[in-house]
This record gives structure tokens, sequence and C-alpha cells, in this order.
């Protein structure tokens, strides 16, 4: 196994109360016509693998549909997300006007997780390729506290050598070391694939893009980066998070250290367990956005560490 260097229930957005700004297009089962830009609504709703049940779905507001139908290509912008609604309420304006700026057909879908586990930003981003690949042939994974200010970064369909990587070592406030594509990240759909997508082994905070990186390596791709940008680290970037009010989840509890420093070719796109339960329209400053409220499952025999109190273990048990 190769080792890696070491680096460094619900939606939780207010909808209860007003917001200027805010809008919500939908909260009851959607109907006949898709809200997202999904030409064919064969979303995954439950489990992974084959679709077993198509997405309902509900027209978009007159005026708002998604119509990427002329473009040579449609990006995903896929944020993996839990309780961060004042930085969503920052990150979605900012990236479409950046994005409308440059032309680029895109959707941000929102992929929120609701189930008790660790948050799981890999596989989350795993769910919501296999949502929505069959429309958009490039997807950027995209960190909801990462702003670009730089319009020289460009969001464009990344070449055949492999990952766009917009938030580089050289420009990313923090991550300053190589083999760093955390961030921000372009991958085309078929190099995703080729890679079996990302490790669904990391509970918690920190080093799956470090492991992705390994896998970019393995495929036989090469991570690509912005260049001439004159901008630095301090000025390329806007970075929203709040880390003394929203502290990183870096427990390290059973053997998790050890397993999420190898390289893991068991598991990734193929065989991420989750169910949607629902999938919701959301509007922030007249912008539509897609919501999928993810449940992941964790085998608590393979990755304990998905719950450090050990409390999903201990129901594993009883219930065998």
């Amino acid at each position: 196994m190769v080792n890696i260097s070491t680096i460094n229930w619900g939606f939780v957005c207010g909808l209860s109360f007003c917001l200027g700004g805010i809008a919500v297009l939908s909260f009851m089962p959607l109907g006949s016509d898709c809200i997202c830009p999904l030409s064919n609504p064969l979303a995954k709703l439950v489990g992974s693998g084959p679709v077993q049940k198509s997405a309902p779905v509900t027209p978009a507001p007159k005026g708002q549909e998604h119509d990427h139908s002329t473009a040579a290509h449609k990006m995903a912008v896929l944020v993996p997300f839990r309780d961060r609604f004042e930085e969503l309420l920052q990150f979605v304006p900012h990236i479409t006007g950046f994005l409308k700026r440059q032309g680029v057909a895109h959707h941000i879908f929102l992929l929120n997780q609701v189930d008790r586990f660790r948050f799981n930003r890999a596989s989350l981003i795993n769910v919501g390729f296999q949502f929505c690949h069959e429309v958009y042939d490039y997807i950027a994974m995209h960190d909801v506290d990462l702003l670009p200010r730089n319009d020289d970064l460009l969001y464009e369909y990344p070449s055949n050598l492999g990952p766009l990587h917009i938030a580089g070592p050289k420009l990313h406030p923090k991550y300053h070391y190589d083999n760093f594509v955390g961030g921000i990240l372009l991958v085309r759909r078929e190099h995703f694939q080729k890679m079996n997508g990302m490790s669904n082994q990391y509970w918690g905070w920190g080093l799956e893009d470090d492991e992705f990186f390994v896998r970019i390596r393995d495929a036989g791709l090469q991570v690509t980066r912005p260049q001439n940008i004159k901008t630095g680290v301090n000025d390329t970037f806007g970075h929203i998070h709040n880390r003394h009010h929203r502290k990183r989840d870096t427990q390290k509890c059973f053997n998790q250290k050890e397993m999420t420093r190898k390289r893991d070719h068991k598991t990734g796109l193929d065989n991420v367990k989750y169910k949607i339960l629902k999938v919701q329209g959301l509007t922030i400053d007249g912008i539509d956005i897609t919501v999928l409220n993810i449940m992941l499952d964790c085998d608590v025999n393979k990755t304990p560490w998905c719950d450090c109190s050990g409390t999903a273990a201990a129901a594993s048990v009883v219930q065998t």
C-alpha cells in the first residue's frame, strides 16, 4: 500500500424565520418536471449502483429554467455541506456571479449530510456525482468557505491530462504542499469514473483529498493548475471559515490514524452507501440551487471511526 503524506439531522438553513433574499422553491415532494437542469431525471434516491428509483421533480419558475442545452460543457458544482448556513449565503451569490462572468454553464448542488455520523466530504461528493453525471460532463468539488477573487481563475473544462486544481498550493490561503488538491478541484466525468471516485473511509476532517491525489497518479492522470495568476495567497481567495466558531473535527479514534494514511483500494464511487431522503429547490438572492438531503451509511466493522463515541458500533453489536 502507498502511504499518504501527513497534512494538516437536517439542513440547518433557518427556513422557519424570514431572511432577506431567501425564498424556498418547494418543500413538497417534487412533481413532474425538473427543478434542476437534469434533462434525464434518473437520480439515485436509494443506495448505490444501478438506478433504483427515478427522482420526483417539479417545474422551475418561469424564466429560471436552467437551460444549458447549447453549452459545449456543463459543470456541476458539488458542495459538501453541514451546518454552514452563514457561509452558504455568501458562497451562492459570489460563485454564481463569478461563473456568469466567465460564461460557464453550471448548477450548484448542495450535498447536505443529515445522518448522525461524522462528516464525510468524499462520500458526499461520490453521491453528488452519481446524482448528476448523466447530464454534467465535469464537476467542481468545491468547499463552501472558499471564494475565488481573481477572474483569471478559469473554471474551464479540464484537459485530457487530468483534473484542474483551481486552488493550487501557491494560491490557497492555508495549504501550500505540492500534492495538495483540496479546496476547489475540477474533474472530467470520465476521469472521476476511471479513479472510482473518492474513498469512503474518511469520516471527520482531513486527508481525503490527499488519498485522492494518489488515485489521480495511479490512474495515470496529472493535476494541472491555473498559470500566470498575479495575486498571491492573501488575495486570490476569500477564506470565510471561522475556525473559532466552527472547529474542525480532527479527532482520531479506533484505528483511523493508521488506516487513513494508506491508499484505499476497496471503496469509492461504485460502493458508496447512502439514501437521498429529499431533493429540494432553494433560492438564495434569486439564484436557484438544488439541495440533496443525504443520509450516509457506515459499516462500523470496517470504519468504526465514523462515530468516535462508539455508539454506532455498540448499536451494531446489539442488532446482530
